[in-house]
């Protein structure tokens, strides 16, 4: 079985046993992330289910692993003491914003909500990163609040769609619950490289697919895994319920993209 915290193990334990460093999107952005050039940022959007989020980082701490883990302000995300527990294993925490969509595309609005809502995760870990939400029902892109303003005078040194360099650091994303899941995603793709990964052979349907290609020439040393804990767990009916939720969703946003 895929996306489960078994798997999400085997699949860690491939890339360190490969030689690969696990660093947080701000060590990254600092630049303290060489480890010999061979590196993965692990980076987790939690949209929904925070408790799983807590499992995941659980799973890496026990192979000394830090993440950076994105908190939206949805009661399904934001949940206090799971944040706290996170951060208290040594992961990073930032902000992960849908401030133009939450106020209706109105930039002024959107960044004090933007300001305030940094402040209040600044409670629990001293956010330097943050991580649009794609919000793809939304006809609002995050993005577009910093054509009217600049992150780094709120203090963030980076944001992934902004801050990394993608022409060397391959971006592999769960978005759909799939890796290969692109051609459904409204935003979360980064489509300027996604043709010459493919050209490369860089795609990747299951996660065993990553597994069994860590350690081969085409496999790039430097590279952005993005996951959506939500969707990885151990248990058999949390599992069959969010695959029959992402199916579903999938067929949604597949008819976005044709839209667009």
């Amino acid at each position: 079985m895929d996306f489960t915290l078994e798997k999400y193990r085997q699949l860690l334990h491939g890339l360190r046993d490969a030689g690969y460093g696990f660093v947080t999107f701000q060590a990254y952005c600092e630049g303290l992330s060489d480890f010999d050039g061979k590196f993965v940022i692990l980076r987790h959007d939690v949209d929904l289910k925070a408790e799983h989020s807590l499992a995941v980082a659980k799973t890496e701490n026990e192979l000394g692993a830090k993440a950076s883990y994105y908190f939206r302000v949805v009661p399904q995300s934001d949940k206090p003491e799971i944040i706290k527990a996170i951060a208290g294993l040594e992961h990073e925490i930032g902000y992960h914003y849908e401030d133009m969509t939450l106020c209706e595309g109105n930039a002024e609005k959107a960044i004090r909500h933007f300001e305030q809502k940094l402040r209040y995760f600044r409670q629990f870990y001293p956010v330097k990163t943050i991580c649009m939400h794609g919000a793809p029902r939304s006809k609002y892109d995050g993005r577009d609040l910093w054509k009217h303003y600049d992150y780094h005078d709120f203090g963030i040194v980076g944001e992934p769609y902004f801050d990394v360099d993608f022409s060397k650091v391959l971006y592999l994303t769960d978005t759909g619950r799939r890796w290969d899941g692109f051609n459904v995603s409204v935003r979360d793709k980064i489509p300027v490289y996604q043709d010459e990964w493919i050209k490369k052979g860089l795609v990747f349907h299951s996660t065993d697919d990553i597994i069994d290609a860590i350690g081969t020439s085409r496999f790039p040393r430097q590279l952005m895994m993005t996951t959506h804990p939500q969707r990885w767990t151990d248990d058999r009916a949390e599992w069959m319920k969010e695959r029959l939720l992402q199916s579903a969703k999938n067929m949604v946003k597949a008819a976005l993209v044709r839209r667009k």
